[in-house]
């Protein structure tokens, strides 16, 4: 099995001025994914990608980390993700991958233990993907809209939200910490979701996504 990770690290972010070089618990917020990845026994080579030089500097004082400069349209706020995965796997000169991984430098918490596991469950499955998950603290079924008269009804229908949790059926958010996709699937969809996914579940420290300031404190 031969696997590329992907760590996606532009060098604008809204939220955290240079998010993926700001401190967090010592060491560069995107260290820990990097660190976590060349953990790994399953991945065989590890790209980060970004338009940003000083990132790419800093990613390529690690052995064995390779660092691929980014085109800035593709760098943008509103840029999609997948995107800038097909511009790394059209960078590797006919080099070839089973699956693709994606990591996200926003989850510093999430460990080599995590992605060994998701990549062992989705090799052994006919699936074609995998994304990671937590568990939702409040079931979506029980919410509510504003409808077009402006009156509140189910977001489901008008039973759900006075249903029993229990009967109601498991519902789960991307946690954003691992994305595994085969690399054909991908090159030939443009996709992470596709329609063999699997989920890996984690736990919510696990989950932890560095999106503001007061995350970083967690």
């Amino acid at each position: 099995m031969k696997v590329i990770a992907i760590i996606p690290a532009r060098g604008g972010s809204k939220g955290i001025p240079r998010k993926n070089l700001v401190n967090y618990s010592g060491k560069p917020l995107m260290q820990w994914t990097i660190e976590a990845a060349l953990e790994s026994k399953y991945i065989t080579d590890i790209i980060v990608s970004s338009d940003d030089d000083e990132i790419l500097n800093e990613a390529q004082k690690n052995k064995n980390v390779l660092a691929l400069k980014r085109p800035l349209e593709l760098a943008q706020d509103t840029s999609k993700t997948e995107p800038v995965l097909t511009h790394v796997l059209e960078s590797l000169n006919g080099v070839k991958y089973d699956y693709l991984i994606l990591l996200q430098p926003t989850s510093p918490l999430r460990t080599f233990k995590d992605i060994d596991t998701a990549l062992k469950k989705i090799s052994n499955t006919e699936a074609t993907s995998l994304i990671s998950v937590c568990k939702l603290e409040h079931h979506p079924y029980k919410s509510f809209k504003i409808n077009e008269k402006g009156f509140l009804e189910g977001i489901i229908n008008n039973s759900f939200p006075f249903f029993p949790r229990q009967e109601l059926p498991e519902t789960y958010r991307a946690n954003g910490a691992i994305y595994i996709v085969k690399v054909s699937e991908f090159l030939k969809e443009g996709r992470l979701l596709t329609q063999k996914t699997i989920h890996f579940e984690m736990s919510k420290k696990h989950s932890l996504d560095i999106d503001s300031k007061k995350d970083l404190k967690c």
